[in-house]
């Protein structure tokens, strides 16, 4: 047997580093070291596990966000969520989107025998071994979400969230073509572009804003904590575009550019006075078939009620809502429909919540039970997103096909 002495242990190690993918990058006499990680590979994990150890770095920073740091430390925080709180301030719809993205990535990690965001764990676990603090660089997942839903046209909107949850449906394999994509560096864009027809769509929140911000925090943390070496543990796609953000001093003010990228986009123009303008159209037809003749009126409040009603309760139904909770969604969504500010989903939902609240085990199976269909509808609490979304999606229709219907009868009269 050949001996191996420790000085060329060393070496290999030092030759092995210099092939990585890491770039330097200064901040006045500060460094900030990036090392591009793939969120599948073990190799990654490896490296950052090596790094740390040559205790040249008095900082990591990692590309998560506070919400994707708690579900790595503690993977039964879901357990933990109030959803009535949930329902309350409208995050449903996030809620359902970030379960299905996590299935998705359990699908894959069942396939492949790999788990994504190995590296994160390791460079958590490794900092503080080496008591090292660290820093959460990225942009709240919620936010990021809330700001693809914004840039994508609205006509797309719902193919991108049908393709997500349909991806959890779907029994088909994870492609080699795909995970060698999700190797190049970014895990939610990597996800995501399965689902959206056209990426560019996506690059603006995924990818070039979270270059920019994850930059920001990294000159706030070096500047304000006094760290001289901070090693960035970031998925490879990003490191060309946060290496041109620093070098080239396009952030002059990091705390202006985080709060300006942690905006969670309102509806804009025309399209936020939409559902008052429907509303408003509405009205006017009731007042008009009243005008026309009392049985005019009252065939299109019946229109009315039976549409609008019946088709949020058959979204409810479709969840396996309890009968009580199908009634609420009848009689609450003509009338939600009548007022913006209250969809008929929130009331559904909460009264479903009410009714059969979710149990201890519903949460501790979430894991397991968002990777399958069946899964979905079994466990309380993704059923009652389920039925927060059947509900609002019947509602909305049922609003547009009432409407028409309401004019239909006008026209004939």
């Amino acid at each position: 047997m050949t001996n191996i002495e420790p000085s060329d242990i060393k070496i290999a190690n030092s030759d092995r580093l210099l092939t990585e993918p890491i770039k330097t990058v200064q901040i006045d006499n500060r460094s900030i070291t990036m090392l591009g990680t793939a969120h599948v590979s073990k190799a990654s994990a490896d490296k950052v596990q090596e790094l740390i150890a040559t205790g040249k770095y008095d900082a990591v920073a990692v590309e998560l966000c506070p919400s994707r740091h708690r579900a790595i430390v503690n993977p039964d925080a879901m357990a933990q969520m109030d959803l009535f709180q949930v329902i309350k301030r409208g995050q449903a719809s996030m809620v359902a989107a970030s379960l299905a993205l996590g299935a998705f990535q359990q699908r894959m990690a069942e396939q492949f025998g790999i788990e994504p965001g190995a590296e994160m764990r390791v460079a958590i676990k490794d900092a503080q071994t080496a008591k090292l603090p660290v820093i959460l660089i990225d942009r709240e997942i919620g936010v990021t979400l809330k700001r693809i839903y914004h840039n994508i046209p609205w006509w797309k909107r719902m193919g991108l969230f049908g393709g997500l949850i349909g991806s959890v449906v779907s029994k088909e394999k994870v492609s080699a073509a795909e995970i060698e994509k999700l190797k190049e560096g970014d895990v939610l864009e990597s996800t995501f572009s399965q689902f959206a027809e056209d990426e560019k769509d996506l690059f603006k929140p995924l990818i070039s804003e979270r270059d920019e911000y994850m930059s920001a925090r990294l000159i706030k943390e070096s500047k304000e904590n006094n760290y001289q070496h901070i090693l960035a543990v970031v998925g490879a796609g990003h490191m060309n575009g946060m290496q041109y953000q620093i070098e080239n001093n396009r952030i002059t003010n990091p705390d202006e550019t985080i709060a300006l990228l942690d905006v969670q986009p309102a509806s804009t123009g025309w399209f936020k006075f939409l559902p008052w303008a429907i509303v408003l159209l509405i009205l006017i037809g009731f007042a008009i078939g009243f005008m026309r003749s009392p049985e005019i009126g009252a065939a299109m409040i019946l229109d009315w009620i039976l549409i609008n009603g019946g088709l949020s309760a058959l979204g409810a139904a479709i969840a396996f809502a309890h009968p009580l909770t199908i009634m609420t969604a009848f009689f609450a969504a003509p009338l939600t429909s009548l007022n913006p500010t209250i969809g008929a989903g929130m009331v559904v939902a909460a009264t479903e919540t009410y009714l059969r609240k979710p149990k201890v085990g519903d949460f501790n199976r979430l894991r397991k039970d968002t990777t399958s269909l069946k899964g979905w509808w079994n466990n309380q609490v993704t059923r009652i997103l389920l039925i927060f979304i059947l509900s609002t999606l019947g509602s909305a229709i049922g609003t547009y096909v009432a409407g028409f219907r309401i004019f239909e009868r006008l026209s004939s009269s």
